[in-house]
């Protein structure tokens, strides 16, 4: 695995995971990156120190281990939502911009968003963010 800091067109940083170099060119020159604040498809490496190991002790759980804690917690809040929220399927966009603007009973929701939906959603100010995907079977990943 190899963790990259992007950044969108608007400079909102994240990071990415990849099981490769190749892995990311290849998602990027499909264009299936996307900020997961705005929603922007025009995401960027940005420049990183390489992780170079070292003799210091480095007590804790394996870069593996740590990977599949934070894989688990997505899991988790992905499965916490839906559980407890409402899904709104593609008219996510409509009923988030109802509920901040008191049109619509105020609670949790999700569904499905264009980029530019969220973008524009973002840019009133309606608070938003990026539901983690819902985890492969194994038979999926590899």
């Amino acid at each position: 695995m190899i963790k990259y800091a992007l950044v969108c067109e608007h400079e909102h940083e994240f990071e990415g995971w990849f099981g490769s170099s190749a892995d990311y060119d290849d998602q990027h020159g499909r264009g299936l990156m996307q900020c997961p604040v705005c929603g922007s498809g025009s995401v960027r490496k940005q420049i990183m120190a390489p992780a170079v190991a070292g003799t210091k002790d480095r007590s804790g759980p394996p870069a593996q281990a740590m990977r599949e804690m934070a894989m688990q917690a997505a899991a988790e809040m992905r499965k916490t939502v839906e559980e407890n929220f409402d899904y709104v399927g593609d008219a996510f966009a409509k009923e988030a911009r109802a509920i901040h603007e008191g049109k619509s009973e105020t609670r949790g929701i999700y569904g499905e968003a264009t980029g530019a939906e969220v973008k524009a959603l973002v840019e009133d100010g309606v608070p938003v963010a990026a539901l983690p995907p819902k985890p492969k079977a194994k038979g999926e990943l590899n």
